[in-house]
């Protein structure tokens, strides 16, 4: 089992749309082979000295069976077309595969 944590950099002021366009893709996204999880979540605006703030960020919490999965995942169609759809608003996509430490 693979976890992914993906973060999606926006435009100010565009996380809003780009959100509403993943919650739409989500129900697909979970009905696709492998895939185990695949959440959307926003970082917590509290004000504390040692964390780290990202208003302008979507953050993707992903399981996927294995690397296969994952990798078919990137090639769906619906990803293709999720991907045209927010490119304008989106500055960076920042993207971790993790496994198990043991």
């Amino acid at each position: 089992m693979l976890t992914v944590v993906a973060e999606i950099c926006v435009k100010p002021g565009r996380r809003q749309v780009v959100l509403e366009a993943i919650q739409q893709l989500i129900p697909t996204v979970l009905d696709e082979e492998g895939c185990h999880q695949y959440d959307a979540l926003l970082d917590h605006q509290a004000q504390m000295p040692w964390k780290h703030n990202s208003p302008d960020s979507i953050f993707m919490l992903e399981q996927w069976g294995s690397l296969r999965h994952l990798e078919q995942h990137q090639q769906m169609a619906h990803m293709e077309k999720h991907r045209e759809r927010i490119k304008d608003d989106v500055v960076d996509v920042k993207i971790l595969v993790l496994e198990p430490a043991a």
